[in-house]
């Protein structure tokens, strides 16, 4: 059935929500597809054949019981407009995705890491990143290397605080720190020139800093 789906020049597939159980051998034979959507399909792994779509510019594979993504998944250097890894089983992510430099969104939300995976730290490209509902108790300094992140969205884990070098990422518009246990934030956010809106709904352990007044005074929304 998937086979007849497949045209011979065929960009787009959406295989949304088809009760698939595992990825259908036909997919690879496609490398110019851009956009492939597998998620909601029960999927419990994704095969190394993945990096032969060398094409893909958007993979989604949420919704899934995936307990690991391959090393093959960092071959997809054309990967530039979405990654959606939320809703699955993942404690970690392989060092090889250190190579999507061009990837744009990244959602890894709802998985149960164990530390914030190192390599997104590389993915320089970044405009808006999702770590929400994960467990996450830090961030590494080297969240400064996203230079060009403009959303962060780190709702419902169990962060204490943020690095000194969040106040690194100049075109930072949002920050979405709803029901987190946070006890400091870095008075580096309130130099951030672009920030919008500052999320800390949810939120009962933090004293009021005084530089929030000097965030809302320069344009920021205060949520809390």
């Amino acid at each position: 059935m998937i086979g007849s789906m497949l045209g011979p020049a065929v960009q787009h597939l959406n295989l949304w929500k088809k009760r698939l159980g595992r990825v259908p051998e036909s997919i690879w034979a496609h490398t110019g597809l851009e956009t492939l959507v597998l998620a909601d399909n029960d999927l419990s792994e994704v095969p190394a054949q993945i990096g032969l779509l060398r094409n893909l510019r958007t993979l989604d594979l949420g919704h899934n019981a995936l307990t690991q993504v391959p090393e093959a998944l960092g071959d997809l250097s054309g990967l530039a407009d979405f990654l959606y890894l939320h809703d699955n089983r993942l404690t970690s992510l392989p060092s090889s995705l250190a190579y999507l430099t061009r990837l744009r969104y990244l959602n890894i939300s709802e998985n149960p890491f164990e530390a914030f995976p190192e390599c997104i730290c590389s993915m320089a490209r970044l405009i808006e990143l999702r770590v929400s509902d994960t467990g996450l108790t830090s961030l590494p300094p080297s969240i400064a290397r996203l230079s060009h992140l403009r959303e962060l969205h780190l709702r419902n884990n169990k962060l204490t605080s943020l690095p000194d070098s969040i106040g690194e990422l100049r075109d930072l518009r949002q920050i979405d720190l709803r029901g987190n246990p946070l006890t400091h934030l870095p008075v580096a956010i309130a130099t951030l020139p672009r920030l919008e809106k500052l999320d800390l709904r949810w939120v009962t352990t933090l004293a009021v800093p005084p530089w929030f007044a000097d965030l809302e005074a320069n344009g920021c929304a205060i949520y809390r």
